[in-house]
């Protein structure tokens, strides 16, 4: 799947996301086969004995809280198979137990979502809910440049799951799309961003904001390079403060590094860097040759 069909395909249900989430019991179908999930309304019905015929909520350890038996685990099973080991419990207290569980009411869990997504917040999703359908519900990852951040999701226990969304999202592997439960919390980490200064024959000189892994032609691109600022683009200093805080300058010829097409060569920028831009020479000639051929290379390749 390529990432303009994840992210279209994702959009679709970010647009469908909110109203899946609050669709409620009236659009489930509860059947005998529905399992049962932490903050499920059940209906518990002993035959013969109305003291202990009640409803009760699922908690979030996946257990009920019954008269004379105490905690039962319930979650995962069938409501027939609940009933089963709820009457296994209470034959100890009453005789000859025959009870029927039903599930009065889906569960809704809240769930927290947080990072950066489009619209951060406590949502109430659907029983069963999944990753993507929080993040769904969230309006969707607000910074859909670069490949997609690991998630991570914590359960109400304060279990930790690292999630890669670049798998879940763009390679579909929805192995990775893992349920969620009352009190769970999804966090989508942002890109790192930092600063850099730019400096000489740019249209707008002074610091620019970039993304981790953002590289040299990107920055000259986001400050601007009309044919007013006549830059002298072969001849670029790349100025870096090292960790043994040695300075070092670094000469890029851009308009070769992009002709022969080598990502590698294109200077990824940390933090603090500075990059100054002479201008050029006012030849036509040369203008026309190499310097409208590098407006061309960047207004075409540089998004």
């Amino acid at each position: 799947m390529s990432r303009a069909l994840a992210i279209a395909t994702f959009s679709l249900l970010c647009v469908t996301g909110a109203q899946t989430a609050f669709a409620g019991v009236a659009a489930a179908a509860v059947t005998s086969q529905t399992l049962i999930h932490p903050g499920d309304q059940l209906g518990v019905l002993v035959f013969g004995d109305q003291s202990l015929t009640q409803n009760v909520m699922v908690l979030s350890d996946g257990t009920i809280e019954f008269p004379l038996v105490g905690r039962v685990a319930v979650a995962g099973k069938t409501p027939t198979a609940a009933a089963t080991l709820l009457a296994e419990r209470l034959a100890r207290y009453v005789r000859h137990p025959v009870i029927t569980i039903s599930i009065a009411q889906l569960g809704q869990p809240n769930v927290l979502v947080l990072g950066e997504v489009k619209s951060p917040g406590k949502y109430q999703l659907r029983s069963e809910a999944k990753l993507t359908d929080a993040i769904a519900a969230a309006g969707g990852i607000a910074d859909s440049n670069g490949a997609f951040p690991d998630a991570r999701v914590a359960d109400a226990s304060g279990k930790v799951t690292i999630v890669s969304l670049q798998s879940l999202l763009q390679r579909g592997d929805t192995s990775l799309d893992i349920p969620l439960g009352e009190g769970s919390v999804v966090y989508v980490p942002g890109p790192i961003r930092f600063t850099v200064s730019v400096a000489g024959a740019v249209d707008h000189p002074g610091d620019v904001q970039v993304n981790e892994g953002d590289r040299l032609s990107m920055v000259i691109a986001k400050a601007g390079n009309s044919q007013n600022a006549q830059a002298d683009l072969n001849h670029i200093h790349l100025i870096r403060m090292g960790e043994d805080g040695k300075q070092t300058t670094t000469e890029v010829n851009l308009y070769l590094v992009l002709k022969g097409g080598d990502p590698s060569a294109d200077i990824a920028l940390e933090k603090g860097d500075v990059i100054y831009v002479p201008q050029g020479v006012r030849h036509s000639d040369i203008f026309s040759g190499i310097g409208s051929g590098l407006l061309y290379v960047l207004t075409h390749f540089i998004p």
